[in-house]
């Protein structure tokens, strides 16, 4: 059996995680006019951005009227708190993905324009370098981040739509036990023991 980490008390406070936001999203995601220049550098199709955008919203509309005679007004605004939150996650996720294939392909691509490098040049003529294999993947991830981020704000425009108000990320308050000086005692005291 494993021993117990010991260096972490109970009570010591823990330290909240930040909120995704939808403006964290918009940072992390590339927009409409930076996803059609993806497109049209690699030759990938064209994506509807306001179509996904417009077909997210008025899903989340429509599922809110097929629940408003079931869930009272508090539960239908923790429901859609919870949806709208899951797509604003996933879509931050898909874009922190997209920053790191992009630093890998620049840094990638950076070293091949080396002139005094011998390794990682192209491969045979008709393969691709791996260079590009990273710049083209970077692309794809670019794409699928956009479209995610077109989703999360097609669901953030429903959530007004619906509750009323604009749509802020959950931020879950942690309660910090105090411990009492008698507690710290008797800790301290039990671990004498062991």
């Amino acid at each position: 059996m494993a021993p117990l980490n010991r260096s972490t008390p109970k009570n010591q406070p823990t330290k909240p995680q930040r909120a995704t936001t939808l403006e964290m999203v918009r940072h992390a995601c590339p927009d409409t006019t930076q996803a059609l220049r993806i497109s049209e550098s690699f030759g990938l199709a064209l994506v509807d951005s306001d179509g996904i955008r417009a077909l997210h919203r008025q899903q989340l509309i429509d599922s809110a009227e097929a629940l408003t005679d079931g869930l009272g007004e508090k539960a239908m605004q923790i429901h859609m708190q919870r949806i709208v939150g899951s797509f604003v996650g996933s879509a931050y996720g898909a874009g922190q993905f997209y920053s790191r294939s992009v630093t890998e392909a620049r840094d990638l691509t950076t070293k091949l324009s080396n002139d005094f490098r011998d390794e990682d040049r192209d491969g045979p003529v008709g393969f691709d370098s791996r260079a590009q294999r990273k710049r083209e993947f970077a692309a794809d991830m670019g794409l699928q981040a956009h479209v995610l981020r077109m989703a999360a704000e097609g669901t953030v425009a429903a959530y007004e739509d619906i509750i009323g108000e604009a749509w802020k990320p959950y931020a879950r308050t942690v309660e910090q036990s105090v411990t009492s000086v008698d507690q710290k005692a008797a800790t301290a005291q039990m671990a004498a023991f062991e």
